[in-house]
């Protein structure tokens, strides 16, 4: 039956292909303009580090529902399905056991995602943004420091959300599928007095999960408001607001099957995770004489989690747990400065202060609430002295209250051969400093014996350190309609940061995060597009790497220690850890073609080696096939889409856990379909 539908849609490409005009496609007239590699507008060929956009058109031809799966077109990215744990997105593998990504910066028009309540990484669970309210996103591939601070240690993901001037009217959309999918989304957007436009999204997203196996269970809900005011000052002064809400509601915990299938573990037993994220953002813009402008921004968040139960089997005052509880604040203000100070040459600078703060009943015990202050100075130039050569320097300084000061320098060259190839060589250095609850956490099992479990705050813990090499290609055959972008790169991380237990003796000691692993990174990866024919569009993404490991001073110090985590680590699952976190090889491969009839078909292809998600969890290498058709319409002048979409087609595989043999159907992602209808007033 696939091989059916891919013939009939092959046939139809020739057909189109051949009728279709012969005017320059607006996807290869011009190589993109970026801004989030050095906070300057730049062409592609003068960045100072490789970047992708992905646009409207390759999100909605995806069929992706979540913005993680979203990245699955961006090389050197790994990302899985969300189950009874969020889904993650990492650039590079090296991952933790817990269930946040702290090393890569996600950004919605600037707003930091990161969270002092998430171990200082991102909830994909809790994304404040509608995929049909993404412009583009770009993303930086490799240590973006210099420009965004401490989470950008690997890179950038910056959502570039529609501005309020491009909704007019109104829309509803609505999806509906197997595996429970029921997605509802109200858009609507206007003039705001004479001089001002909004943008205001209602969203609720829903599904029934993956198939409920062994010991777990697994439901996903959000609703999410979003909304965005842009009002014109005057000439030269520009004002934008935006909040919102996004709430969540997911399964946690275990089923004992040890005593009755499907009974509840009293220590983890099934229950209901809520989650919410509430924010404000303001941003003013001044246009200054000459080209230069001024911005302030202004962020808050505040996210809230409440997954308690209350464990009959500890100690009286200490049977109430929250692990993903209670709350955590950003506030956040930045000023940034762009100008011309020579002939040839654009400078970004400026600075920010940040001040997070959570509190945990059961993360902190006694502790109250815990802050940290991050003040930072960065600045970020581009000369070009001639046509065919463009450098770009870079630094920041970072003081944190808690790690100290840091300086990250970044050094670019790109070489122009000619208007369509371009060599560019970089070296960056980049810091991740750790998170509040690595410096402050205090979680205890009992309440006088002390328990393996036990979870203690390191303020000893040094930043993780990270020195990248690269080199790159670009190259813009515009006649061909076709550009390849090509990274080969080596990074070399110090001092990786793991949670496990230092020492032990006759009396079980409680676990700390440490500085504790030396890794190398070596690989390529590059994007090709073409667009052979008007109506058809290919997308094709490649990563290899590999990685080797080895132990810190400090981890060489504790693997001596007799009881400590790593003195027991026979099997290698720590060093496993970091080698195998990311697959050797990722492809993948989106095809947008566009019908007769006005329909609209699109194809996308993955390929994922092996990975080792955390020390217990490992997945097989699959194949992932998704597929949309789409017919956009138009009836009595009511505009709309109507839209047919199969995930995994080639059917079940795991993306998180891999089937064993003692614990089998682990977080099977299997078949999903649904249709799509939007109208449009």
């Amino acid at each position: 039956m696939k091989k059916k539908v891919v013939g009939a849609v092959l046939l139809s490409t020739i057909a189109a292909s051949v009728t279709a005009a012969s005017d320059e496609s607006l996807f290869f007239s011009d190589l993109p303009v970026v801004a989030t590699a050095s906070r300057l507008p730049q062409r592609l060929a003068d960045a100072p580090a490789s970047v992708t956009v992905v646009d409207r058109d390759m999100i909605r031809a995806s069929g992706a529902r979540s913005l993680n799966d979203v990245l699955r077109l961006v090389p050197g990215f790994q990302t899985f399905a969300h189950s009874d744990v969020p889904a993650r997105v990492n650039y590079h593998g090296v991952a933790d056991d817990g269930d946040y990504s702290p090393r890569v910066q996600v950004l919605v028009d600037g707003r930091s995602l990161h969270s002092p309540l998430f171990a200082g990484g991102t909830h994909w669970g809790l994304m404040p943004v509608a995929l049909e309210d993404i412009e583009r996103i770009e993303v930086v591939r490799g240590s973006n420091t210099v420009a965004y601070g401490t989470n950008a240690f690997m890179g950038v993901i910056n959502i570039v959300t529609l501005p309020p001037p491009l909704v007019r009217g109104v829309s509803v959309s609505a999806n509906n599928g197997s595996q429970g999918v029921r997605d509802y989304t109200l858009r609507g957007g206007g003039r705001f007095g004479e001089h001002g436009n909004f943008r205001l999204t209602l969203q609720e997203v829903a599904d029934d999960g993956l198939d409920d196996s062994w010991d777990w269970q697994d439901r996903f809900f959000n609703r999410r408001l979003d909304a965005r005011l842009d009002y014109q000052l005057g000439t030269a002064d520009l004002l934008e607001l935006g909040f919102g809400r996004v709430e969540g509601r997911a399964l946690r915990g275990r089923l004992d099957t040890d005593v009755v299938p499907f009974a509840i573990d009293p220590g983890d037993p099934v229950r209901t995770l809520r989650e919410s994220s509430t924010w404000l953002q303001t941003r003013w813009l001044h246009t200054l004489d000459g080209g230069g402008d001024l911005s302030l921004c202004y962020a808050f968040n505040e996210d809230r989690g409440d997954a308690s139960f209350v464990d009959p089997g500890r100690d009286p005052g200490y049977r109430r747990v929250d692990y993903l509880g209670d709350w955590g604040r950003r506030h956040e203000l930045e000023l940034t400065h762009n100008f011309r100070p020579f002939a040839a040459t654009r400078l970004a600078w400026g600075g920010s202060w940040r001040h997070d703060a959570m509190s945990s009943e059961t993360m902190l015990r006694d502790r109250g609430t815990v802050a940290r202050q991050i003040r930072r100075l960065f600045a970020n130039g581009e000369w070009r002295p001639a046509r065919w050569l463009t450098v770009n320097l870079g630094a920041s300084h970072e003081n944190d209250s808690l790690s100290g000061n840091h300086l990250a320098p970044r050094a670019s060259l790109a070489l122009h051969l000619t208007p369509q190839n371009t060599v560019r060589i970089g070296y960056s250095q980049a810091w991740r400093t750790p998170s509040l609850l690595a410096y402050n956490a205090n979680y205890k099992n009992r309440g006088v014996l002390p328990h393996r479990n036990d979870e203690i705050g390191n303020r000893r813990l040094d930043a993780e350190e990270l020195a990248t090499w690269e080199i790159g290609y670009l190259g813009d055959w515009r006649d061909w309609r076709m550009s390849l972008d090509v990274r080969h790169f080596r990074e070399r991380l110090r001092d990786r940061i793991l949670l496990l237990r230092p020492a032990a003796s006759g009396i079980p000691t409680p676990r700390s995060e440490q500085n504790v692993q030396d890794i190398d990174i070596d690989g390529y990866e590059f994007q090709w597009r073409w667009q052979p024919f008007e109506p058809t569009r290919l997308v094709v993404n490649h990563a290899y790497l590999r990685a080797s490991a080895g132990l810190s001073e400090n981890g060489a110090r504790i693997a001596a220690t007799p009881g400590s985590n790593l003195a027991n680590d026979v099997d290698g699952d720590y060093r496993a850890l970091a080698e195998q976190s990311a697959p050797r090889r990722a492809s993948s491969l989106l095809w947008m073609q566009q019908l007769p009839y006005g329909l609209e078909f699109s194809l996308a292809r993955y390929w994922v080696g092996e990975v080792k998600w955390t020390r217990n969890t490992e997945v097989k290498k699959y194949r992932r096939t998704d597929a949309r058709l789409a017919y956009p319409f138009r009836i009595a002048g009511q505009r709309g889409e109507l839209a047919y979409t199969v995930q995994s087609l080639d059917g079940a595989h795991e993306e998180q856990r891999s089937a064993e043999v003692d614990e089998p159907n682990q977080r099977t992602v299997d078949r999903r379909h649904w249709i799509s209808l939007r109208l449009d007033f």
